[in-house]
């Protein structure tokens, strides 16, 4: 990932490579760090995004590959808590997929919690700017049913900017094995209950992601732009939680439940 020419980096190189080392050795070591806007309150959005972008140059260096990307905040309860009018998004790895009614040691993760998200899976290239949420669906070979695990490696508190730079909190994701045409269903009806240990946590409606799922896909293409990248075909668009993040414990079996979508599941060990 690269950023654009002229952006409002404030942090030098090297204080951008100091955070990425210290947010990727929290997630090896397991333990939460302070976050690079408390070292640096004067980090723009951009610093972020450039910090996440060396993490993940890091990974991929060591053989990771990318599957896809997330899209976080995209309610405005969120945005308005995080002092912000837009999403933001990360990176998808390919060592983040867990098999649906598998199980992943909670201790893989530093805080793990756990929401529910429409996955669109691409079957053609998007790229913004000016798309609907008709090119979105056009584009999308099928929707499923997801859990993604979001893990912070920046304790509280934490800031917009940490999370960005901390890759969004991307952690692990949960696909269901039902694929959908993304015209069977009118996606911001698209409800789902997330079970933990057989008791009911969360319910929300994808509506709850800008209105329509679709269009948060759309402004990941539109944002993708100024970094010269685009959604490719295959890749998996986490579309942005329609529920709050449920705590996972160990010994927690997390089951979302998505109707006539189907069930997701996953087992913290």
């Amino acid at each position: 990932m690269h950023m654009a020419p002229g952006t409002a980096l404030m942090l030098s190189e090297s204080q951008r490579r100091e955070a990425s080392r210290s947010l990727l050795l929290a997630e090896e070591e397991r333990h939460q760090v302070p976050g690079p806007s408390r070292m640096w309150p004067e980090m723009t959005l951009d610093d972020a995004y450039a910090i996440a972008a060396l993490g993940i140059e890091a990974k991929m260096t060591a053989g990771a590959t990318v599957r896809g990307r997330k899209i976080g905040l995209t309610s405005k309860v969120m945005q308005r808590s995080s002092g912000i009018d837009e999403p933001d998004f990360g990176i998808l790895l390919d060592d983040m997929f867990v098999d649906d009614n598998g199980s992943v040691p909670h201790d893989r993760y530093c805080v793990p919690r756990a929401e529910l998200e429409l996955a669109f899976v691409m079957g053609q290239p998007l790229r913004g700017p000016g798309l609907s949420t008709e090119d979105v669906l056009a584009a999308t070979e099928h929707v499923v049913a997801s859990i993604e695990i979001i893990d912070a490696r920046a304790e509280d508190p934490r800031t917009i900017f940490d999370t960005v730079a901390d890759n969004g909190a991307a952690a692990g994701v949960v696909l269901g094995t039902e694929r959908f045409d993304p015209g069977v269903f009118d996606l911001p009806w698209v409800g789902a209950m997330m079970q933990r240990n057989g008791e009911i946590e969360e319910t929300g409606l994808a509506a709850g992601v800008l209105g329509h799922p679709a269009r948060a896909v759309s402004w990941l293409a539109q944002k993708l732009v100024g970094f010269g990248e685009a959604i490719e075909p295959g890749q998996v668009i986490l579309a942005g939680s329609f529920v709050r993040p449920v705590w996972a414990e160990p010994g927690d079996h997390l089951v979302g439940d998505f109707g006539p979508m189907g069930t997701v599941s996953v087992q913290f060990t």
